[in-house]
């Protein structure tokens, strides 16, 4: 089954899949995948950019905003299970998948699931991640609060204004330590590599993200690979919102071209 196969009608929202733009008309998906702590209303702008052209979908993890009665899950590889048995629910049309740190090696073992189950997605954006393949031993999971707390000020991907306020903190500190357990506990199980394009996205001065890291994205795929690096750091894509914006658009549409029926 292509990416385009169709799987019944699809809903607007649901507890995993945020469509803060619905574009029933675009020709193709664009699945995006939050960072550590995250939560899918960070891709909101980014939905609003690409509609109507793109019919963006934002992943919700469990444990965060009106999922935050759920239980968090701290196992990649469970997170990638659950989220790819709710995407195949999306694939009445062609399907690209987009994930920023957390969000890109999740992103990827999504992308295996998928294709192991006949869905080949147009194509893989992996941003402000090191490639599956270059695990490195982090324990910021393993921190107390202030710790973890610590960690994200470094990354600078998380508003400054709830650092300042306890309340909040306490509200996102379980889903940012699941998050990182299930980052930080993650290992690649060597196996056959994607089909689809895989593109690379990373800062040149990412303290967590060499840019040998991100060119490794290349082993992991039979298809074309590309590598595009942004002045900034961990969150660049902040900084560069329109750069990477118009990336996005403009690869999805080549990929949709590639995969289209000749004559």
């Amino acid at each position: 089954m292509s990416a385009g196969a169709t799987t019944g009608s699809t809903p607007q929202t649901t507890a995993w899949i945020r469509r803060f733009h619905p574009a029933p008309e675009a020709p193709a998906r664009l699945v995006c995948f939050p960072h550590a702590g995250g939560s899918a209303s960070f891709y909101f702008p980014l939905s609003r950019a690409l509609a109507p052209e793109l019919d963006v979908l934002a992943v919700q993890y469990p444990g965060r905003q009106d999922r935050r009665a759920e239980p968090c899950i701290d196992d990649l590889r469970r997170l990638a299970d659950l989220a790819a048995e709710e995407l195949l629910r999306w694939t009445d049309r062609p399907m690209a998948l987009f994930g920023h740190s957390l969000g890109a090696t999740l992103a990827f073992e999504v992308a295996l699931r998928l294709e192991a189950a006949g869905v080949v997605p147009l194509g893989l954006f992996a941003s402000g991640r090191r490639a599956p393949s270059r695990p490195r031993e982090d324990r910021v999971h393993l921190q107390d609060d202030k710790g973890l707390i610590a960690s994200l000020k470094r990354l600078s991907g998380t508003d400054s204004q709830i650092f300042a306020d306890d309340e909040l903190l306490s509200m996102i500190l379980p889903a940012v330590r699941a998050d990182y357990r299930a980052a930080e506990t993650y290992r690649y199980r060597p196996g056959p590599p994607l089909s689809c394009p895989v593109t690379a996205l990373t800062g040149d001065d990412d303290p967590e993200v060499t840019i040998d890291d991100a060119r490794s994205w290349a082993v992991h795929t039979t298809a074309a690979f590309d590598i595009h690096v942004y002045r900034g750091g961990h969150f660049y894509l902040t900084a560069h919102a329109t750069a990477v914006q118009d990336l996005l658009a403009r690869s999805t549409a080549d990929w949709l071209r590639a995969t289209a029926p000749r004559g």
